[in-house]
């Protein structure tokens, strides 16, 4: 028996130090974006993927822009609708997140009382049946740049160290940077000014507050949530919202 508890024990370390020496091997080089612009990213590889697959032409419209040409409208729109205290924190907003589980439990326990399966003395919440989200905008730049689309707890790791490494290589403007110039704005459509050309027939650094917030309104979900073509109406009223919030966001770099 003990010789079959070893054997296994071996086979367990050894799955372990291979696993290991992958992420090793294929960790991104965080701290070259401190100087090289990616001209492509893991979310966009995706999109082109998918495409392919349903026998599609694959759309790429991406115009790198330097932040300082990218209209202070338009920073300060994103992070008032993504995230807030991006200044302040270092890569992860812990009230944002557990605001964020907060609202999961009791969306949670409302759609068990619906369904008659709640029990207040389980010791595990029930949780809804979709996720509601915390992510600051260095979580999004680590998952849009290197990670699959997959949910699992291996890539909510990934994107854990990533993120954690690019708050430590780079500058919050130099992250600002990358995000708007890589995010999805539509089908095709990736970065600040390709959005910009796109809706507004304009450059990016020309935007006006309304539609900076509007372009900020639509990145939750570019393609169907918050897609213009599809809910206008939807992406009007969290551009109002947005607004509002643009008054207390200093862009501080």
């Amino acid at each position: 028996m003990w010789y079959w508890v070893k054997i296994l024990f071996f086979v367990f370390v050894g799955a372990i130090a291979v696993w290991i020496g992958y992420e090793l091997i294929t960790f991104p080089n965080i701290s070259s974006l401190r100087n090289e612009n990616p001209t492509t990213s893991s979310m966009i590889e995706y999109r082109i993927s998918e495409a392919v697959a349903d026998g599609k032409e694959p759309k790429k419209v991406m115009i790198w822009t330097p932040i300082d040409q990218i209209s202070p409208n338009l920073q300060r729109a994103v992070l008032a609708g993504e995230d807030s205290r991006f200044f302040e924190h270092h890569g992860f907003d812990w009230d944002a997140i557990q605001k964020a589980w907060n609202d999961a439990v009791k969306e949670g326990e409302k759609e068990a009382k619906e369904e008659g399966d709640y029990d207040p003395n389980d010791w595990i919440p029930p949780m809804p049946s979709f996720k509601r989200g915390a992510s600051t905008v260095t979580q999004q730049l680590a998952k849009n740049l290197f990670l699959s689309e997959d949910r699992n707890f291996l890539r909510k790791g990934r994107e854990a160290v990533y993120t954690c490494f690019l708050e430590r290589d780079l500058s919050k403007k130099r992250i600002l940077e990358l995000y708007l110039n890589v995010i999805e704005w539509g089908d095709g459509i990736y970065g600040a000014e390709a959005a910009s050309r796109y809706y507004f027939k304009k450059s990016a650094s020309d935007l006006t507050k309304d539609e900076a917030a509007f372009l900020a309104a639509m990145i939750p979900s570019p393609l169907n949530v918050f897609n213009p073509a599809k809910n206008r109406k939807r992406v009007v009223r969290r551009q109002k919202v947005i607004l509002r919030g643009m008054n207390s966001i200093t862009l501080k770099y």
